[in-house]
Parts: structure tokens; sequence; C-alpha cells
């Protein structure tokens, strides 16, 4: 980070979701799965249901019995953003609230969802919505880092840019360096793997960073789903005297799927 903020007590990671044409959608009927697609075994271990054409291939992320919606989707790419600034690994405490709204096709997950989360110096906001997506707020995708010195935006398709607080001095901002055709640079990702498989040098993105990031998301739902804050043990990855939000940590398993022990 090329602009230091200093203290910084707050971070914030949003995802103003482009617009979603047919505004809260539409219904899409059941159907068979399409030739040469083994519909339960694509199910797994997750119940089995109906083949919908709004699940597969792509729409499953915003189904609850497959995925977790878009903190699920795009927080942890975003929550990463954070842990990579701070020396902090997980939260103390999560609160989320959300519902749909706006959204009236075949998805279940929140259109419209915030979850807060205490670490020991400081707090981070997630906030999405997956409707009225405007040029105005393209800039929301991203994190927002508020120090004493200014604002430090990351973002994606925009680049970062830092906004100081004293008003006599002048912005700093940085293009991005994305790959084409798609801007998300997964080549250069694939490349450092495998050059740390030959090397052994630790990768961009390691198990543990990434584990953590996803912990991060996976927090938010789970409050949102029991519908009350949690406090979390990083340490031992357990929820703080709630045997019933422990109990969320892992899914249900269909048979004669089993769920991983250790």
């Amino acid at each position: 980070m090329a602009a230091p903020l200093s203290t910084t007590r707050q971070a914030r990671a949003s995802a103003t979701l482009p617009p979603v044409p047919g505004g809260p959608g539409q219904k899409t009927p059941d159907s068979d799965p399409p030739p040469g697609l083994d519909w339960n075994l694509w199910c797994g271990p997750a119940p089995l249901r109906p083949f919908n054409a709004a699940i597969h291939p792509k729409g499953f992320r915003q189904f609850l019995d497959y995925a977790n919606g878009t903190l699920g989707d795009w927080g942890v790419h975003w929550m990463d953003q954070v842990l990579w600034w701070t020396e902090e690994k997980y939260p103390k405490k999560v609160f989320s609230t959300g519902a749909r709204h706006i959204k009236r096709d075949s998805t279940d997950a929140p259109d419209t969802q915030v979850a807060s989360y205490e670490f020991e110096s400081f707090t981070l906001v997630w906030e999405h919505r997956q409707y009225a997506g405007n040029e105005a707020e393209r800039a929301n995708l991203g994190c927002y880092f508020y120090g004493t010195e200014g604002t430090f935006h990351m973002g994606w398709l925009d680049g970062w840019t830092f906004y100081p607080a004293n008003k006599n001095r002048q912005l700093i901002h940085q293009d991005p360096q994305l790959d084409k055709p798609d801007d998300q640079n997964i080549r250069a990702l694939f490349a450092n793997f495998l050059d740390c498989v030959k090397t052994g040098r630790r990768p961009v993105c390691d198990i543990e960073s990434g584990h953590r990031s996803t912990n991060v998301s996976l927090l938010g739902m789970l409050s949102l789903k029991l519908g009350r804050s949690i406090q979390w043990d990083g340490e031992k990855e357990l929820i703080i005297g709630d045997p019933a939000a422990n109990k969320l940590l892992r899914r249900p398993y269909r048979s004669p799927w089993e769920y991983p022990k250790a």
C-alpha cells in the first residue's frame, strides 16, 4: 500500500453488483437435466432437488443449498484484501443482517446484506445489494480503509486511489494491471502456484490466508442464518458459548456422502 494511513480504525468491503436485466427477476421452472449431466452426482452431499437451469452452470452461488450467496462468492476476495493489511487473523465478534427485499426469482440468497466484524483494533463492515446498480456507484466494488491520514480505496476494474484527509495534499491513483479478456489475472496465479510447487516458496495466496479469508465470509453468513451476533474463538475455531451456532459450522451430508473426519 503506497499511501500510509497511520492509525486505521475501520475497513469497509462492498459489492454493488451490475444491474440485473428484468429487475427483480422471475421464477425459472424446474426441468430435466441436460444430457450427460449426472444431477445426483452434481448435487453431491447437498440436498437433492429437481434440476433448475437457474442453478447450473453458474447460478448455484445464489442458492443456499449449494453456496453462500454474494458474501460467500465475492466476500472472500475482498476480506482477503483486508487481512493482507492487518496482522490480525480473525474477528472476535460478528453480526450480520439481510433479507430478500427485491429479488423474486428462483434464488434464495439475500439480495441485501450487511455484516459487521469486530477485530481487536478495528471494525470491518461488509455490505452488498443485487439490484439498482448504476454508474455512479461502480467504485463501490472493493475495499475502503479509513485512517487518520485519509481514505484508501482498493478496487478491481478501477485500480486503487488514496484520498488525503488534508485537502491541500494531492490525490494518488494507480490504474489496474489486468489480463484480458476477463480482467482476472488467473494465468498469473496459476504460474505463481506452479512456481511454488517447483521451488517450495510460499504462494501469493497460501492455504492458511485463504482459509482465514473464507472463515470471515462464512461467519457472516452463519450470523445471518442465526439472526444474532456470535463471538468467535479464532484459535479453536469455535463459537463461544453457543452450541446452536456451532452446529452450523458444518453442513449435514446427504447419504451416501460422509462428512470428512480429521
